[in-house]
């Protein structure tokens, strides 16, 4: 690839960048409770819309946080003499890249966003360095014959004047830089400000980077250094954001309420009817501040100042029943029930009234069951992206054995099943007594590794020093009789000569 395939690929990839980096930007606004009023119409926002504008009963945020909360990737599993060597070597750069904190964020970013990124690299002293990326800055150029083959990756991001785009190939490494036009407020906070939103095309210029000594560089990984993972995508289709499904009924509940709080702000305050009279009128002024004419007051500030005016001098006012503000409730717990059911969210997570009153423990667990099935399914396409990061360190440490082991190696995950202590041990206790290994165990009790690998050791501990005592009291059995036969025969030797005396 010469220099200028190299930058229309950064704006074939840059491109779609923009094109979905929109999307990405109202799921994560969702997540986070920036739901704008929608649903409503014109008349109504124009009278009432900025009393609720930063209001919105937020219900995106549990649906995604229920499957990230059971999402962790415990550690890695490698056959062989030195699979538990190796596995231990690859497991430590996971430690020392923060990568559990790092993995939290991405997979709660894959849920809301529906995908994230992760990329490897090294260090000036050939230690790997991971990093998870954010959707909005990243994306893949897949084989267009079999999209399992990562043919090239842009990376980019934004400093204070410039923005920076990385092309990866297997080969090489194309650095760009361009000028980037001063859109973000000073006093939003950093992340804030490296977001970009849509951007524009081209300008990109050769960048080379500190210590760089030639354009493009080498890439001493050998393979294309970014891997994605995806949320549930589907077969020659992008993967799916957990918040698109909830977005219309999340707008249908905010826009409810919206209507109950103004019934009930109309229906606290006093209401006044006047009979036999027209509306006041205001008078017209010129510029000198004298009356010119008259004009009715304006029927929406009536409204607002809970005013009725009858001209008939013959009306009369009658009364009439308040406003039924339970409609309203009811409606809402009923859009929540179907936010439960559409995403398979436990009802225990939203619903707090209908459909969990007395309930037990087994019904408890099999509304939890979707959910459960919903991690299984996430983890399914997140295991495939896991094993290929290990690959790729392996491959900064600059080792190819261990590269290749890592690929048919086994990914552990936390159990998606939330159980309370005593069951869990009750269980882990029951496939003891049928022979289940101690070190198996550990795994599903939810241990990493390293921790396993400690526990071990004081196991292995433990059992010596219980092997050693047993060996001392086997020899005290052994010397014992003896003592206690010569003790004997002394005693007789005592009766004896008392005897004789």
């Amino acid at each position: 690839m010469d220099a200028n395939e190299a930058l229309r690929l950064v704006n074939r990839c840059y491109a779609r960048l923009n094109g979905r980096r929109g999307e990405i930007r109202i799921h994560e606004d969702y997540y986070e409770g920036k739901q704008p009023l929608n649903f409503a119409t014109q008349e109504w926002k124009k009278a009432n819309a900025a009393r609720y504008t930063n209001f919105a009963d937020n219900w995106c945020q549990p649906v995604a946080d229920a499957e990230a909360e059971r999402i962790d990737h415990t550690g890695i599993k490698m056959g062989g003499d030195n699979g538990k060597k190796a596995a231990r070597k690859v497991w430590e750069a996971w430690l020392h890249n923060e990568m559990q904190a790092q993995s939290s964020q991405g997979f709660l970013t894959s849920l809301v966003a529906s995908r994230s990124f992760v990329t490897v690299w090294g260090d000036a002293n050939g230690e790997p360095l991971i990093s998870w990326e954010h959707p909005s800055s990243v994306e893949i150029e897949y084989d267009w014959e079999n999209p399992r083959l990562r043919r090239a990756a842009l990376k980019t991001w934004v400093d204070e004047s410039k923005e920076y785009a990385t092309l990866y190939e297997a080969e090489c490494v194309w650095k760009f830089e361009r000028a980037l036009p001063k859109t973000t407020n000073e006093r939003e906070s950093q992340a804030s400000q490296a977001k970009v939103g849509f951007a524009h095309d081209g300008g990109w210029v050769a960048r080379i980077g500190p210590g760089d000594d030639s354009w493009p560089i080498r890439n001493p990984i050998g393979a294309v250094p970014v891997v994605e993972v995806p949320n549930r995508p589907m077969l020659g289709g992008d993967p799916r954001s957990e918040i698109s499904g909830v977005v219309a009924m999340q707008d249908t509940i905010n826009l409810l309420w919206a209507y109950l709080l103004l019934a009930a702000d109309y229906a606290s305050m006093d209401a006044r009817v006047v009979l036999g009279q027209g509306p006041p009128m205001m008078p017209i002024l010129d510029s000198n501040g004298t009356k010119i004419g008259e004009k009715p007051v304006d029927i929406g500030e009536l409204r607002e100042k809970r005013m009725l005016y009858l001209t008939n001098p013959e009306a009369k006012i009658d009364s009439w029943k308040a406003a039924a503000l339970d409609t309203f409730t009811d409606t809402i717990e009923i859009a929540v029930g179907h936010i439960a059911a559409q995403t398979r969210t436990p009802p225990t997570y939203l619903v707090t009234r209908t459909g969990m009153s007395n309930v037990n423990g087994e019904g408890l667990k099999a509304s939890e069951i979707g959910l459960v099935k919903k991690v299984i399914e996430f983890t399914t396409f997140a295991t495939p992206a896991m094993r290929e990061v290990h690959r790729l360190v392996a491959l900064a440490m600059g080792d190819q054995a261990l590269a290749r082991e890592v690929r048919l190696a086994t990914m552990t995950w936390m159990n998606p099943e939330i159980r309370s202590d005593s069951q869990l041990a009750d269980a882990l206790t029951k496939k003891k007594a049928i022979g289940y290994p101690l070190r198996y165990l550990m795994e599903l009790d939810g241990m990493d590794p390293l921790e396993i690998d400690r526990v071990m050791d004081m196991h292995d501990e433990e059992q010596r020093d219980q092997q050693l005592e047993e060996a001392r009291k086997g020899m005290r059995d052994i010397v014992d009789p003896y003592r206690d036969e010569q003790l004997l025969l002394d005693a007789a030797d005592d009766s004896d000569s008392d005897r004789e005396e």
